[in-house]
């Protein structure tokens, strides 16, 4: 059996045998044997780990052996392989490191290292134990109890099935009786696991010693705590709790130092001075607990690997928080998108052509085109400021007051006072909105308020371009607002582009801003093309010129086009 488990964590290169515990899009977990070597990763069934999702390259990463380390390698894949957030093309791999695909809500890996050092220990014991003589038995029960500890972390799922191994072990190293593992939570120890050597599941309230006098004991030194003596007694606790109360002939504190990982940087263990995750308690009231030399190195070995696995689990808990926003957001993107109108006239007096793209998940721009007579047609672009969700909210909001402003057209005046004292009384002046609303009528005469938004650009036939300037202020910002409602004759084949600030905004790789120049120069290329070949024209100088470059808000952009009947 000793033999066996030496060889069971080493692998055919002599490395430390590893593991991928896989993290799938619905949040589920399981985990695999890095073997063997090279271990190919991909959406093809040949690979040796197969990923359902046709967003990754069918070959897309390997990971072997080189020069006695684990090495990830990206095997020229679309979206890349990125290892802690950074992309790669080839990465020694670390403990804990975590490996992703290239495109959002895919598969996650985790690198894990088997606990060669437990095993390595484990053999030490085993040979020892076999020249022991009478005292063999005693180094077996160790041996057993750290073997207990190693398979729960190859096999097992649950942190506190690992964490309960750790308290068996840590009794049968140290000879005590009774063994509680508390963590920190808000500052305070709670107590997580608690057993006695016959390996029993203990009342947390048995341990009677108030925690808060533990951690005193423990801020005062970092290390392997051991008191054979009184250590209570001068901590200002009642004398019925200190530890010649309780018959105590031992008490051994062991604190779970805090290992950090997921970054660049190699997995570090935090200093003295640094919060602690929580400890490892033990007592004994019938002998004094064990602590020598070896005894000592094994308890701190099982120190490191118990705040291994609740660094892993913190992760593994982070990344699940991260998944389930990330899912709610893309809910709320789809129904965002859902209010954005589902077709825009494409033949007719009146043609439209539009289109918002949120920078995030949820974006607070909006548009909508909407018929209000045979002859009546209305249209609003808003820009909500700020960006998340209580700027798609109110955004949403807009469309209800733009659906009701659509029973009294003529009214944009008393629409706009009305949004703008409903967002002072709402948000207090936090968040504000810049709006363009206007009415085309079948004799061409466009009506428009610009409540502080981008001025628009009416594109003439003959290539000539007007701006529509601002005739008030944001609505939600000041008391008693006012905007001018401003009337424009348009002639047939006359273009209005609307837009928002994210449009022009967008940068490039050097930093430079597409600006109006830029759209007004797409504008002037395309101004006999339809509302819907110049809508795609601005999408595409757009793209072209951010190649490379940040898009840091939403780009919202919508062509209205006159084209009345030619007469008879």
């Amino acid at each position: 059996m000793d033999a066996a488990a030496g060889h069971h964590t080493e692998s055919l290169h002599g490395l430390p045998s590893a593991s991928l515990l896989i993290l799938n899009p619905s949040g589920q977990r399981s985990r695999v044997p890095l073997e063997p070597l090279p271990f190919v990763v991909g959406r093809h069934s040949d690979n040796n780990l197969v990923l359902r999702d046709n967003r990754v390259s069918r070959a897309h990463a390997r990971i072997f052996v080189e020069q006695g380390h684990y090495v990830v390698e990206d095997l020229n894949s679309r979206h890349g392989t990125w290892v802690n957030g950074e992309q790669i093309h080839r990465h020694v791999l670390r403990n804990s490191d975590r490996i992703d695909f290239g495109v959002r809500e895919s598969y996650q890996l985790t690198f894990t290292l088997e606990p060669g050092q437990i095993h390595r220990i484990m053999d030490q014991f085993s040979t020892t134990a076999r020249a022991a003589g009478a005292d063999g038995t005693t180094h077996l029960g160790k041996l057993r109890s750290l073997m207990e500890v190693a398979r729960a972390l190859q096999n097992s799922l649950s942190t506190t099935e690992v964490l309960t191994a750790v308290v068996d072990a840590a009794l049968a190293v140290t000879g005590c009786e009774r063994g509680f593992l508390m963590l920190r939570k808000d500052g305070e120890l709670e107590v997580a696991v608690a057993r006695d050597k016959e390996g029993k599941q203990l009342p947390a309230e048995d341990l009677r010693v108030p925690t808060s006098v533990i951690q005193r004991a423990l801020h005062s030194r970092r290390d392997l705590l051991s008191m054979s003596f009184d250590p209570f007694a001068e901590q200002g606790v009642r004398p019925e709790m200190t530890v010649a109360e309780l018959e105590l002939r031992s008490v051994v504190c062991l604190p779970l130092v805090q290992i950090r990982s997921g970054s660049s940087e190699e997995t570090r263990v935090s200093t003295a001075a640094e919060a602690t995750l929580g400890l490892l308690y033990m007592d004994s009231r019938l002998a004094p607990a064990d602590l020598s030399a070896g005894n000592r190195e094994l308890l701190q070995t099982l120190a490191i690997e118990a705040s291994t696995i609740l660094e892993n689990a913190r992760l593994i808990e982070e990344e699940r928080a991260r998944t389930r926003i990330e899912n709610e957001l893309q809910v709320a993107r789809d129904i965002q998108q859902g209010l954005l109108p589902a077709a825009l006239p494409l033949d007719g007096w009146f043609r439209a052509a539009g289109s918002s793209q949120p920078s995030t998940q949820v974006g607070g721009d909006y548009f909508d085109v909407k018929r209000i007579t045979p002859g009546m047609w209305a249209a609003v672009v808003a820009d909500v400021s700020g960006k998340g969700v209580s700027s798609a909210l109110l955004a949403g909001l807009l469309q209800g007051v733009f659906l009701m402003a659509a029973s009294n057209p003529h009214d944009l005046e008393g629409m706009l006072a009305m949004l703008n004292a409903f967002l002072l009384d709402r948000t207090r002046g936090e968040k504000y909105a810049t709006v363009f609303y206007c009415t085309l009528d079948g004799s061409g005469l466009l009506r428009y308020a610009n409540a502080g938004h981008c001025a628009p650009f009416l594109v003439s036939t003959d290539g000539r371009l007007r701006k529509l300037n601002t005739s008030g202020m944001p609505v939600g910002m000041i008391e008693d607002a006012t905007v001018e409602v401003v009337e424009i004759q348009l002639a047939p084949g006359d273009k209005v582009v609307i837009y928002s600030d994210g449009l022009t905004e967008t940068e490039n790789s050097e930093g430079e801003f597409f600006g109006t120049e830029g759209l007004r120069a797409c504008a002037r290329e395309h101004f006999r093309a339809s509302a819907t070949e110049l809508h795609a024209a601005l999408l595409t100088a757009q793209e072209r010129f951010s190649d490379g470059g940040a898009v840091r808000d939403d780009i919202t952009v919508l062509v209205l086009e006159y084209t009345p009947a030619e007469p008879a």
